[in-house]
């Protein structure tokens, strides 16, 4: 037996060879003009790639069958998703809304969580924009969050998606439904992460083997995944999202929180930083009420290495000075002052704040300084750390994280 016995061998050799077109001319992209001409960065580039390579096929086939549904953490340690939250757990599930489904487990006890039943996705958004590569894009439809959430005693619970309404614990769909997010928050590190999974219900016998058409239409899915997470971070930021890349090392001064965004339930502002080796930058906010997060994030916008760097910071892990004050530190090395935020080397990257639950945003400034000239810029009594109290912290950081995620 050989190449041609089959009927289905040309298309699908074609399939993949139009797949691995498009895998290379995503490649290309890797040396776009946003993108620092930087070994570092370089290959921070296809790094980015090559972690949602790995995953291009378990959203384009192994979890895309809404008789079957699986979740799918598509953002983890060692998977970025543009614009992902180092302080996030995300999950997906693809449902439809002719079915119902059931997800069920063990709330556990991270400070945010939302589940969003998620709809088509419109030729354009609200604010005339192209929608994101898939699995983002879509609008949400309808949401529930944590303190919604009926528990029992002990944590456990079930919400049910579609179907007829069944109390509190419910979503409902529309016939344009076709996923589920879910979006856990954590702020201290001994928070414990949900443990979950969906079913759908009258879901009957083993889930079946791909045909050769379903494997053509998984390498077509993944070829358009693979080339728009490219093509989009950050140009899509840039260009709809109310970034200003022309305008560095600040925060603009109003922070989205439309209507989509209040149904994931969060107010979000992102900020592009460029620091030579011979500076830092302050960034400086009073300390408020509610849930908030920044996460330090390279050119495409993938978080940094926040299983073992400081690049992520919530209130339940931030050193306050003495006048109510927070200041983060963004600079290459260590400088010993408490909220060290990792550059990584990197000269250019994105800082995102995330403001959740109580309260409201609070204004940003920041201050582009001499690295040699830091100590001076801040209060005499701001909170400093050494050498062995940054390996406690990056110990307890790593000891969290793996809880997170199981490793």
């Amino acid at each position: 037996m050989a190449f041609g016995d089959c009927p289905d061998d040309q298309p699908l050799r074609d399939a993949w060879g139009q797949f691995c077109d498009r895998l290379r001319a995503a490649g290309d992209r890797a040396f776009k003009d946003l993108n620092p001409a930087d070994p570092m960065q370089r290959a921070d580039a296809f790094r980015f790639l090559t972690q949602n390579l790995g995953q291009a096929f378990d959203l384009a086939l192994e979890t895309k069958d809404v008789q079957h549904p699986l979740l799918h953490d598509f953002c983890n340690p060692t998977r970025k998703l543009g614009g992902d939250c180092g302080d996030f757990v995300y999950h997906q599930a693809w449902i439809d809304g002719a079915g119902a489904y059931r997800l069920h487990g063990h709330r556990g006890t991270a400070r945010f969580f939302n589940v969003t039943v998620q709809g088509p996705r419109p030729e354009r958004m609200a604010n005339g924009a192209p929608p994101l590569h898939d699995p983002f894009g879509d609008v949400p439809e309808a949401n529930i969050f944590g303190h919604q959430l009926v528990t029992q005693a002990d944590g456990r619970f079930e919400l049910f998606i579609g179907g007829p309404e069944r109390g509190p614990n419910w979503l409902p769909t529309t016939p344009g439904s076709r996923k589920l997010f879910l979006r856990q928050g954590f702020d201290r590190w001994d928070e414990a992460p949900a443990r979950m999974s969906i079913e759908r219900l009258g879901e009957d016998g083993p889930k079946p083997l791909p045909t050769p058409e379903r494997m053509i239409a998984a390498m077509e899915w993944a070829g358009t995944f693979v080339t728009g997470l490219m093509t989009d971070w950050p140009d899509w930021s840039f260009a709809h999202g109310g970034v200003d890349a022309a305008n560095p090392n600040a925060f603009p001064a109003a922070i989205t929180n439309g209507a989509e965004d209040r149904k994931r339930g969060r107010a979000a502002t992102n900020m592009v930083w460029r620091i030579a080796p011979d500076e830092a930058l302050i960034v400086e906010f009073a300390a408020h009420d509610g849930l908030w997060m920044f996460t330090n994030m390279g050119a495409f916008m993938n978080s940094m290495d926040y299983l073992t760097r400081p690049v992520s910071y919530t209130p339940g892990r931030t050193a306050v000075d003495s006048d109510g004050r927070i200041r983060l530190i963004l600079t290459h090395d260590d400088p010993g002052h408490a909220n060290w935020v990792d550059t990584q080397g990197f000269g250019q990257g994105n800082l995102t704040y995330r403001h959740m639950l109580e309260g409201a945003p609070a204004p940003i400034t920041t201050r582009l300084v001499r690295r040699a000239a830091l100590s001076a810029a801040l209060p005499a009594d701001s909170v400093t750390v050494t050498p062995a109290e940054r390996a406690a912290q990056l110990r307890a950081r790593q000891d969290g994280i793996r809880q997170r995620y199981g490793l």
